[in-house]
């Protein structure tokens, strides 16, 4: 569990890191270090400048208390002088630690003056590193998008294709649907609901029945006046054959035509 979990958080501080914040940040680290060691080699410098104080003072002490003693020698005060050499005796051995400090701080200043010197040609080769790398990494970002955008295979492009090819296939799913209905309506296996859709032919036919029709009704309705005489019926009967002949001739030539 503890494996899955470090390989997905790497994954996915993998797809959140950005190369060039890092470069950044690492650049920014190493100025702060850099400004660090500059501040050490001032306070070593300061503690140096100090300690030089001091043993001019005391140089300037042990000076004046040596003056001091040849005075008191020369005037015949033995005593003084013997107490001014002791003092100047005491002055020397300070005079010798801080002399010892100073050389031990001035060691450590050109120690460290060497070293923020060498870090900061270290810092200035990463910052020049740093750029090449940025700008590098932004062209071939920029030429890997360019490359997935003209393949199609980038997110954005990949999200327009899909949306075409839908679009493309629905289209040719109305289109071969369309087709197949104006198809069974032509060859009459579908029924024209609206009534609004015949066939030549059909109209034809239904154009000479109606015409046949009002005849043979005319004919019946005049035998009916007429008192229903049985000759008046072999008359309607003889149209009725006569109309039903009609008919066969006009509809052969009709037929040919078509």
């Amino acid at each position: 569990m503890g494996m899955i979990f470090r390989a997905k958080a790497n994954k996915a501080l993998d797809r959140a890191e950005d190369p060039r914040e890092t470069l950044d940040y690492s650049y920014q680290k190493q100025l702060e270090l850099l400004q660090k060691v500059r501040r050490g080699v001032a306070d070593v410098a300061t503690s140096r400048k100090r300690l030089e104080l001091q043993l001019n003072q005391l140089q300037s002490q042990s000076g004046k208390l040596e003056d001091q003693g040849r005075k008191a020698l020369a005037l015949g005060r033995e005593d003084l002088a013997r107490e001014a050499l002791s003092r100047r005796a005491a002055l020397q051995q300070q005079v010798t630690d801080l002399e010892t400090q100073h050389a031990t701080l001035q060691g450590e200043e050109e120690k460290l003056t060497l070293a923020a010197q060498r870090l900061q040609a270290k810092v200035d080769a990463f910052r020049t590193k740093k750029e090449t790398i940025k700008a590098t990494y932004t062209a071939a970002q920029a030429q890997t998008r360019i490359g997935e955008a003209f393949s199609g295979i980038s997110e954005e492009m990949g999200d327009v294709g899909l949306a075409i090819q839908r679009a493309e296939d629905k289209t040719a799913q109305l289109q071969a649907r369309a087709g197949a209905i104006d198809e069974l309506l032509a060859s009459g296996a579908l029924d024209d609901q609206s009534g609004m859709h015949k066939d030549d032919i059909q109209a034809e036919l239904d154009r000479l029945s109606g015409g046949t029709d009002v005849e043979l009704e005319l004919q019946r309705m005049k035998a009916e006046l007429a008192g229903g005489s049985s000759g008046d019926r072999q008359a309607i009967e003889g149209g009725q054959g006569q109309a039903q002949s009609q008919q066969q001739s006009q509809d052969t030539p009709r037929f040919d035509k078509q």
